[in-house]
């Protein structure tokens, strides 16, 4: 299983956008708190958070409870890594954590000096500071789930049809 891990969010649109992105990509998605906006539907529905009702996904007080509670391999989105998220060797046999952080402050540096060999960079150029944390998601788990072979995702349209291109050739 592929877990995206959000280390305190502060924006409702960039959580909603993931929530979408984990929902499309069979993902399930982590919130540590605090969290800079409220889960109740009323806040959701304003900031956009319609897909929560379709994404599998847990909140946990604090990173101490988080880490206690799930087992498998971390790697950590950051500008200060060193890697790009297609140098690591993904495995197919354990849980995958994607940890991002904070908008404005990313990940916790006690966190990343821990963990400097899972620490990974989004190319970019030298004078970008970030990339939108919905965009990086969206990266870094295609990223895996193409190292993966997309496991439990679809290559074909089912919603008008695989043949839907072909089809619509008669609609002319």
């Amino acid at each position: 299983m592929i877990n995206i891990v959000l280390y305190e969010p502060e924006i409702p649109q960039n959580t909603g956008n993931i929530m979408r992105t984990c929902a499309a990509m069979n993902l399930r998605l982590h919130l540590i708190e605090p969290l800079g906006f409220y889960l109740d539907e009323k806040h959701l529905r304003r900031a956009g958070l319609d897909y929560r009702k379709d994404t599998d996904y847990h909140v946990y007080p604090d990173w101490q409870t988080f880490c206690n509670m799930n087992e498998g391999e971390f790697y950590y989105v950051t500008r200060y890594g060193h890697r790009d998220p297609s140098s690591f060797t993904y495995p197919k046999d354990r849980d995958i954590y994607l940890v991002f952080g904070r908008e404005s402050t990313g990940i916790p540096l006690e966190i990343l000096r821990e963990n400097r060999e899972r620490c990974m960079r989004i190319p970019m150029v030298k004078e970008a500071r970030s990339l939108n944390l919905s965009n990086c998601v969206a990266i870094c788990a295609y990223t895996v789930c193409a190292q993966l072979g997309f496991p439990g995702l679809s290559s074909d349209e089912w919603i008008k049809g695989a043949d839907w291109l072909e089809r619509s050739e008669s609609l002319k």
